[in-house]
């Protein structure tokens, strides 16, 4: 492991701080499971921060300094022969199998979505010795059986027409996007769109007549509904109006850290009665208390004690930074600071003084995957009720989704 994923390590073990038999345990049992992060990005590459200089110099738009900052950090994997290493070096300390990958930016607007997307299809395309994308639930199982990665892919909205002729002809997108190989969206982004209201608002006003028909459409067209930043009554109307398991893929438990991106037990219950999951993430302010390792093991003990283990996940939000990153940026001028974008449009105090302690961030390392199978050795879990945590309640979930 290069220093970074090492200090991590050690910040993690230093806060668990298990016996040898747990740790032995912990990491044999990890090393053989099949590991799905519910919700997660792929190790991000560093930029190229001459390019990056070159372009702002030519006076580019933010608009497309932005996209060029995304499809870097993101492609420079496949370019860059040192990228591409640490990559692979991110990827296999984790000992995840299958991502279910953000691959469309926060939107609902079919071509800014598709973008991102593009970007990861480009990718799995292009490491295929290393990465695929799974299209169906089994080529994650295949995938794990021929020691590759896999992608399976989400994203953030629900992609509309935004022409409002018709119910029908609003949603048309979700099947192509599906045709797409995208495998799960989530229905709001923070705040109130035409589905319904998301976490940010305080009214709170849940699922639209609109949000119903597309929830509908979703489980008609074998896409997952993912309702992490949906606010807590569209959670509950999404779970009572859905016919197939749903999810919160990257969440929390109000009852352990009152959070607007936590859920209360009332949502978590209805999710649970669908068949699906809470994917507990690994952000520090949502999660509370101590805000490390041990603070997301106590969400996730909440939910496997309360309501089942077949009902929680880990979906992490969170992705391995290149080592190269913070010198690539030192080449990039200064630029002009511009407004935040719609999308991140978060109430004030949403992440808190806690985002920037890093003893917490470190622990929760993407990179720090087998040490939340240690945790759980140390809490008592059983082997096969820490794999349907590890992965086995996503994939039943994609399974019981999937409709081809």
């Amino acid at each position: 492991m290069n220093e970074k994923i090492q200090r991590a390590r050690d910040v993690a073990l230093g806060i668990l701080k298990p016996d040898a038999r747990d740790l032995e345990h912990g990491l044999e049992l990890h090393a053989n499971a099949l590991v799905c992060d519910a919700y997660g990005f792929a190790p991000r590459a560093a930029w190229d921060g001459d390019a990056m200089r070159v372009a702002i110099e030519a006076g580019t738009s933010e608009a497309d300094l932005k996209d060029l900052e995304e499809e870097m950090s993101m492609t420079r994997c496949v370019t860059d022969a040192g990228e591409r290493a640490e990559f692979q070096e991110a990827w296999e300390a984790s000992g995840v199998t299958c991502i279910f990958q953000n691959a469309g930016e926060e939107s609902q607007a079919p071509l800014r979505i598709i973008k991102r997307l593009a970007s990861f299809t480009y990718v799995g395309d292009m490491l295929r010795e290393f990465l695929v994308r799974a299209t169906v639930p089994d080529d994650i199982v295949a995938a794990r059986r021929q020691n590759r990665r896999c992608f399976y892919t989400s994203r953030n909205g629900v992609p509309l027409a935004q022409d409002w002729v018709s119910v029908e002809e609003e949603m048309g997108f979700i099947r192509v996007f599906f045709q797409l190989g995208v495998r799960m969206m989530h229905l709001t982004y923070n705040r109130r769109n035409m589905i319904g209201d998301g976490c940010a608002e305080p009214a709170n006003a849940g699922l639209s007549d609109f949000g119903r028909a597309v929830v509908k459409e979703m489980n008609r067209a074998g896409v997952i509904v993912d309702v992490a930043h949906a606010g807590w009554q569209t959670s509950l109307e999404a779970a009572q109006a859905s016919e197939r398991p749903m999810v919160a893929s990257h969440s929390g438990c109000c009852a352990v850290n009152r959070h607007i991106r936590c859920k209360p037990d009332e949502v978590i219950r209805a999710i649970a009665d669908t068949g699906g999951y809470v994917g507990i993430c690994s952000i520090p302010a949502f999660l509370g208390r101590s805000g490390d390792i041990q603070a997301m093991l106590d969400h996730v003990d909440y939910v496997a004690r309360t309501f089942g283990v077949d009902h929680v996940a880990i979906g992490t939000d969170t992705a391995y930074v290149s080592r190269n990153e913070a010198a690539e940026r030192k080449k990039v001028p200064a630029r002009r600071r511009v407004r935040s974008r719609w999308e991140g449009f978060w109430p004030p105090d949403a992440f808190g003084a806690q985002w920037r302690q890093e003893s917490m961030t470190l622990s929760l390392a993407w990179t720090n995957w087998p040490l939340f199978t240690v945790g759980l050795v140390q809490r008592g879990y059983t082997d096969e009720d820490i794999q349907k945590i590890l992965g086995g309640n996503a994939l039943r979930v994609a399974r019981a989704v999937w409709t081809e």
